[in-house]
């Protein structure tokens, strides 16, 4: 009998797994593809449903896995008029460009259609099921069991699969406006544009910050480029509107440096050595990769060592160091200077060798997070995390330039929150109070835009495998509290859950983030999707035996 696989959500994570299984050469096999949104491949974080049309994406083609084509070589395909409407000048495109995100979706869902069709004319039996929302998942003896709900009357019909892959992306509150003027999160972006011209407070400082004022800015006034010269013009009648970003350190994300690609093997910070200290589980594990990570940046840029105190720092000096002179600039100050120091480089394509080392040891250090008890876990979190963030989450240059011009109009300021403050989102009249320093301000609309949270078992969407007791929480013992991301082990299945091996993949990313702390974006897709179409394409080959729990999988 034909094998089956079901694949929730067709988002990029999907997309990867699909492009990794197909690959192989796997056609014996039934796959059906269920997307709630009625296109598959964008995913919401690219998606025109949650995006507005001025928000950039903080990732250039030449750090995208392709799947057919390049993102460059796609644009470069499309003409003037395609262009035009997705907001793309022509002159301007090159590998290392920016797009918005709604532009970045349509190249997913080209990708995916395209894979698709070259899959379907191969004569591989896949469907793709757009407009439909999977409302449970159950695992029964036969398969898994997925409860689906199609338009146009929602009725629902039951399906079972030998396998499921579970892929449904980033999950925000069912409610964003949770009470008058309170917004749990700022998608869909759409809302914003009726919300009038007032004091908003803004909850964060990095690129969901960025995304959200822009999205507030273009309802209030135009953005207009003058010369090299971006200014911020507000509409008439807009002379209350005014946004406050605030954050613990009040300070904005850094301009997207210029980095060579592919990156170069670190040579003392590496995965062999990372795991060799696992091995050993020392006490002090953390502190001991802290070590070569402090040995590689003075190894690759001893100015900036020097500079840090590194040589005989510890890591929360180091974490305090990093950030120091910064959170004592005024921050539009800091990032005019940066964006200057970034274009120059990008221009010159010269690296600055402390920033690319951090970026390169990001993932390998964060193969210790689920070695690390309660105490170090909230360390890492605390003080290591941060540092490893700041790095790789660096925006768009236009990003900056964007703030830059709303400080210029005097519509933005930043504050700074520090740990001594409150903030009341359950005031009579809506909105929140914030309370810093004795001083308390009033913000009649106030938005959480810190970005997609680690989320708990809990919160899982399908009912029936957390009652079974398939999913459920990576629980310490030293911690019961801590959120540490779903029990699943190095192929995303689930820990021992009461299933065949092999039935259930997830893939559900503010599931994973506790045991994955950088598992955001395209490159982790990418990565996680590889490893569980990879692993899908070995189960369904008949000629290799399905190993045993525990020994090393393709």
């Amino acid at each position: 009998m034909t094998p089956s696989i079901a694949f929730v959500g067709a988002g990029p994570t999907t997309l990867y797994a699909l492009h990794a299984l197909l690959s192989k050469g796997v056609c014996a096999a039934r796959i059906t593809v269920f997307e709630a949104r009625a296109t598959a491949g964008s995913g919401s974080p690219y998606s025109p449903d949650w995006n507005d049309r001025a928000m950039l994406s903080n990732i250039a083609s030449v750090e995208i896995p392709p799947v057919i084509d390049t993102l460059a070589d796609w644009l470069a395909a499309r003409s003037d008029a395609e262009l035009d409407a997705l907001d793309i000048n022509r002159a301007l495109l090159d590998e290392r460009t920016f797009v918005p995100r709604i532009t970045l979706g349509r190249y997913f869902e080209n990708q995916f259609a395209t894979m698709v069709a070259q899959a379907q004319a191969a004569g591989v039996a896949i469907e793709v099921r757009t407009g439909c929302q999977i409302v449970d998942a159950a695992n029964r003896h036969e398969g898994v069991e997925l409860t689906v709900a199609s338009p146009p009357s929602s009725r629902t019909t039951k399906a079972v699969f030998d396998h499921v892959v579970l892929a449904t992306g980033h999950q925000w509150p069912s409610r964003q406006q949770v009470r008058p003027g309170y917004f749990l999160s700022p998608w869909p972006a759409s809302t914003l544009a009726a919300l009038p011209a007032t004091g908003i407070g803004i909850r964060g400082s990095s690129l969901t910050a960025i995304d959200t004022a822009v999205a507030l800015a273009g309802s209030h006034g135009a953005f207009i480029r003058q010369g090299d010269r971006l200014v911020y013009e507000p509409a008439p009648n807009t002379s209350d509107f005014h946004i406050t970003m605030m954050s613990r350190k009040g300070i904005l994300p850094e301009s997207d440096f210029y980095f060579p690609l592919p990156h170069a093997p670190l040579d003392i910070c590496t995965p062999e050595a990372v795991s060799a200290l696992v091995e050993q589980a020392p006490t002090g594990l953390m502190d001991a990769v802290f070590d070569l990570f402090r040995r590689e940046l003075i190894h690759l840029d001893p100015g900036y060592a020097a500079e840090t105190g590194l040589a005989d720092a510890t890591l929360e000096g180091f974490g305090e160091a990093y950030f120091a002179r910064r959170a004592g600039t005024d921050p539009f100050v800091w990032a005019a200077a940066n964006l200057e120091e970034a274009r120059a480089n990008h221009a010159a394509e010269v690296t600055v060798a402390w920033r690319d080392a951090i970026l390169r040891m990001h993932e390998i250090v964060a193969a210790i997070v689920p070695h690390l008890d309660a105490v170090q876990f909230e360390r890492f979190n605390r003080v290591f995390k941060p540092v490893f963030v700041d790095v790789y989450a660096g925006v768009p240059h236009e990003s900056i330039e964007r703030m830059l011009a709303l400080h210029a109009a005097r519509k933005l300021e930043v504050l700074a929150l520090g740990d001594d403050h409150s903030i009341d989102t359950r005031r009579p009249h809506g909105g929140a109070r914030v309370t810093l320093g004795g001083q308390t301000r009033d913000f009649p609309i106030f938005i959480e835009a810190t970005g997609q949270r680690a989320l708990s078992a809990i919160q899982f969407p399908f009912l029936s495998l957390l009652e079974q007791g398939i999913v459920r929480d990576e629980v310490a013992n030293d911690a019961p509290d801590v959120v540490r991301g779903i029990a699943v082990d190095g192929l995303f299945r689930p820990v021992d859950a009461t299933l065949p091996l092999d039935r259930l993949f997830c893939l559900s990313l503010p599931f994973l983030m506790g045991r994955h702390p950088f598992a955001q974006g395209i490159t982790s897709s990418h990565e996680m999707g590889g490893i569980v179409g990879r692993r899908l394409a070995f189960v369904l080959d008949a000629e290799k035996p399905v190993p045993h729990p525990g020994v090393a999988a393709a």
